[in-house]
């Protein structure tokens, strides 16, 4: 007698259960379609633009910050350095060169899926142009690590993993489509452990 109606209770949670599932882990695959990758730095430039795909809308109305328009600014990620491995809390490394033309950029790093890291902290959490200490020629050399290195430093999560965050404001790369003649600063892992 409560077969049928059980087997029906059973079939809808599945499917419900399911489809939710499926659509999260859909959502949580990619930012969207359009990436532009510049070594080991990714951006989405149409993600902040009317023409966006539906994941990137997605992402967008759950992420519920701030983005910027075309002309405004454009963020690059990365969570893997030059060589293509994963960037680990654990190991150093350096970045150096020099960032594409922007009227101010902000560099930060952070746990996979965390906001940015709060102000409050007592370690270098994030850096920006007009912090940076500068070489001769322009570019800058900036240390990531747990511990504190000399000169430009941006501490790192204790994660096992962590990602980048480059945000370029006020810039003309943004609307380009020449974007990839760009150069982007190289991340180099310099040691890992107590090395």
């Amino acid at each position: 007698m409560f077969r049928v109606p059980l087997l029906i209770a059973i079939a809808l949670v599945i499917a419900f259960g399911g489809g939710i599932w499926s659509t999260l882990a859909a959502l949580n695959a990619t930012t969207g379609f359009g990436a532009i990758k510049l070594g080991a730095w990714e951006a989405f430039p149409d993600a902040q633009t009317a023409i966006a795909d539906p994941y990137a809308k997605s992402h967008r109305a759950n992420a519920g910050r701030l983005l910027y328009a075309n002309a405004e600014g454009l963020a690059f990620t990365a969570t893997v350095d030059d060589t293509g491995e994963r960037l680990f809390g654990n190991c150093t490394y350096t970045i150096t060169g020099h960032t594409p033309p922007a009227r101010f950029w902000t560099l930060f790093a952070a746990g996979p899926g965390a906001p940015a890291p709060s102000i409050q902290s007592d370690l270098p959490t994030a850096v920006n142009s007009r912090t940076v200490l500068h070489d001769a020629d322009g570019g800058f050399r900036i240390g990531l690590g747990r511990n504190a290195i000399a000169g430009n430093w941006l501490a790192v999560p204790d994660e096992s993993t962590f990602r980048l965050t480059l945000t370029l404001l006020d810039t003309p790369t943004a609307g380009s489509s020449g974007l990839i003649d760009l150069s982007m600063p190289s991340i180099t892992k310099t040691g890992c452990g107590n090395v």
